[in-house]
């Protein structure tokens, strides 16, 4: 079964508690030797967070003295935004323009590592009207699943100096009424929706064509990693040993890119009726997402100033968000630095 995703961020607008501190550590975990952290993910418990999934299994968030559980994401649970500003976890994942919201509603969240610096998102179409550059969208019906999709298509029509004359059509999580016809584009995931296609029979390339927003001008990170600043300050050490044992799992998903699949299928996502052909091939898709086309210098995981300040920041004012944060208030560069200072191989 594939699953689609998508930011609920919004039915959580205005709830986010600025300031909030940190769970409470667990007594009968620290009597164990661990220290428990409360990871928070956008999205169910699949092969997009490959990285966390080999990290538990192997026992590198242990060796950092560390007890993670994740909290799953999904249509019935809160934003990670909402969870971190609530206590109830103190990492979580987040996407750019409801990151920078949230900072908006005074939340003092700090951006330390990110997983995909090419995002998934993009806009499937159909070898009748393929949709392939930014003035395709212009005069297009796009079937959107929801406002952050919205804003992402608004943000490539402004950085192309493109006018907004596109037509919105609400959707649910399947490209279905793309193939009936009801729109020219829906906006999809390259690791979600196009295999949904290409599972159906159909030829990328041929028969429907995925362009992502990066291709279009609209370059963001997607899944970042944050956290409070209070949490950095505090416990920044564990932090640290979180973002590195992170980083192992994904250096072993990288050796072995059918290992979390399997792991999904027969443990953390065992209950969630997963197709095993789908998640082997979201796995593929996404190894080819970490790579930073524009800092190929940059490691799994890793920020790169430029990229925030430059494009990062340009989407974000042609979306509305005129005035962005200094990078330095709202990243920490030195986190990354000290796992890969510290990392073993």
């Amino acid at each position: 079964m594939s699953i689609s995703r998508r930011s609920f961020l919004k039915a959580a607008s205005g709830t986010l508690a600025a300031g909030a501190a940190p769970a409470l550590l667990v007594s009968g975990a620290r009597a164990q030797g661990v220290t428990p952290i409360t990871v928070a993910l956008t999205w169910i418990t699949n092969v997009e967070y490959a990285g966390l999934w080999i990290g538990l299994e192997r026992g590198y968030f242990r060796e950092e003295g560390l007890d993670v559980k994740a909290l799953p994401g999904g249509p019935n649970a809160p934003a990670p935004l909402v969870t971190v500003a609530a206590g109830k976890a103190q990492i979580g994942y987040a996407n750019w323009f409801p990151f920078l919201d949230a900072l908006s509603k005074g939340n003092d969240f700090v951006l330390i590592g990110h997983t995909f610096p090419v995002s998934p998102l993009g806009i499937l179409s159909l070898a009748a009207k393929p949709i392939l550059k930014p003035a395709d969208l212009v005069g297009a019906k796009i079937l959107a699943q929801g406002p952050t999709e919205r804003t992402a298509v608004e943000a490539v029509l402004a950085l192309n100096n493109l006018p907004k004359q596109v037509s919105f059509i609400p959707t649910g999580f399947s490209p279905e009424p793309l193939l009936s016809k009801q729109g020219e584009g829906y906006t999809a995931f390259v690791t979600n929706q196009s295999i949904t296609l290409e599972n159906m029979g159909l030829a990328r390339g041929k028969d429907f064509h995925f362009v992502s927003f990066d291709e279009l001008g609209y370059r963001a990170y997607a899944s970042g990693l944050f956290t409070s600043r209070q949490m950095l300050q505090e416990r920044r050490g564990q932090v640290v040993g979180f973002m590195r044992a992170l980083v192992r799992g994904w250096n072993d998903n990288q050796k072995d890119p059918a290992l979390a699949p399997k792991l999904v299928l027969t443990k953390y996502g065992v209950d969630l009726g997963l197709n095993a052909k789908q998640q082997m091939r979201q796995n593929e898709l996404q190894l080819a997402l970490m790579k930073n086309p524009r800092a190929p210098q940059k490691r799994i995981l890793e920020l790169d100033r430029e990229s925030i300040t430059g494009p990062m920041y340009a989407a974000a004012r042609a979306a509305g968000r005129s005035s962005p944060p200094p990078v330095e208030k709202i990243a920490d560069f030195g986190v990354m630095e000290e796992v890969y200072r510290t990392l073993r191989s």
